[in-house]
């Protein structure tokens, strides 16, 4: 590497990068995915430390202890699993770095990915800093529900992203008319209603986070869970209704099957929760609810974004000597 060229990659590392790498679209897809799947997964192992009761098994925040940046032996298995969720999120911002990286080098540019990479990363690091947050306030169940719901964000976006590496740049054509599109945002509406009723669920229900006492919602948890059930029950019939219109209209197979999939989501996601609510809880069957909420999100998503198609747009004839330019001005005289 010439001096010019360290240059450069100081100066713009993402630039630098894209001057010499091309991936291929499917490169692009597949780091995408890997984020919105490190999406998901951050969010069922910060279940499994909540449910294990080692929400505070670092007490402290960004250390793990006062004195002490890693769990140690005398922290116990707790110490163990909490800080282990913690160097996830190095691995998330690495799944996100790479959708970044990737989304910034494909050519053509397209500016659109590479602004929901970013807008991943901010969200990551918001949400790290209200995890620490959490621990120093003692687990409180509202910043606690708040940790969630910017991680149910974070899964919106990676599922917007991962859609959109899959699509064109030209405006988007509607399959089905307003009325269907309609639906389709009061069923978003309603199942983001449904998982924020949820986190209150989860708030005043009996998994703390931690063996001490920790402070719950001060709210009647029957009554609560009661109102989620009406919620769950709304998001299926608006589903139901969904696809019974797309029946009715003659819609395209994707719409057809993206709600299709939500409905038998829905309807496995609704015997886990009745289950757990009749076997008081077992911490298996909150886990597999937490997992089937950021499933039954991304379905959600999937089925609004199934209601229009993005084709390629028009590019112009040239385009390889234009990335021929970018590079060699980018790494400057040889």
């Amino acid at each position: 590497m010439t001096r010019a060229d360290a240059v450069a990659a100081v100066r713009n590392p993402l630039a630098f990068i894209a001057a010499r790498w091309t991936p291929t679209p499917r490169t692009v897809q597949r780091a995408a995915l890997a984020a919105l799947v490190m999406s998901v997964v951050i969010v069922v192992t910060g279940g499994a430390v909540r449910l294990t009761g080692s929400g505070l098994g670092c007490p402290t925040w960004p250390k793990c202890t006062d004195d002490s940046l890693t769990a140690t032996s005398a922290m116990g298995v707790h110490g163990a699993i909490e800080f282990g969720n913690r160097m996830l999120t190095y691995v998330l911002c690495a799944a996100v770095g790479w959708a970044i990286i990737a989304a910034r080098s494909e050519k053509p540019f397209r500016r659109s990915l590479t602004r929901l990479g970013w807008a991943q990363f901010w969200i990551v690091m918001s949400n790290a800093v209200l995890g620490g947050i959490v621990v120093l306030v003692g687990l409180n169940p509202y910043t606690v529900a708040a940790h969630f719901l910017l991680s149910s964000a974070l899964i919106a976006v990676a599922t917007v992203m991962w859609q959109r590496t899959r699509e064109g740049d030209a405006a988007p054509r509607p399959l089905v008319g307003k009325a269907v599109q309609q639906l389709v945002w009061f069923l978003v509406a309603a199942s983001a209603l449904l998982i924020a009723v949820g986190t209150v669920v989860t708030g005043a229900g009996p998994h703390a986070g931690d063996s001490s006492e920790v402070e719950r919602m001060p709210l009647d948890w029957e009554n609560v869970t009661k109102l989620h059930a009406v919620l769950a029950w709304i998001v299926v019939t608006l589903t139901f209704a969904l696809w019974f219109v797309l029946k009715a209209v003659d819609a395209p197979k994707g719409p057809l099957n993206r709600t299709r999939d939500l409905f038998l989501i829905l309807l496995a996601q609704g015997v886990i929760g009745y289950v757990q609510y009749f076997t008081d809880l077992p911490e298996i069957l909150v886990g597999l609810h937490m997992l089937g909420s950021a499933v039954t999100w991304i379905a959600v998503l999937r089925v609004m974004l199934a209601l229009r198609e993005r084709p390629e747009a028009e590019l112009p004839d040239l385009p390889v000597q234009s990335y021929e330019a970018t590079s060699a001005s980018i790494a400057g005289p040889r």
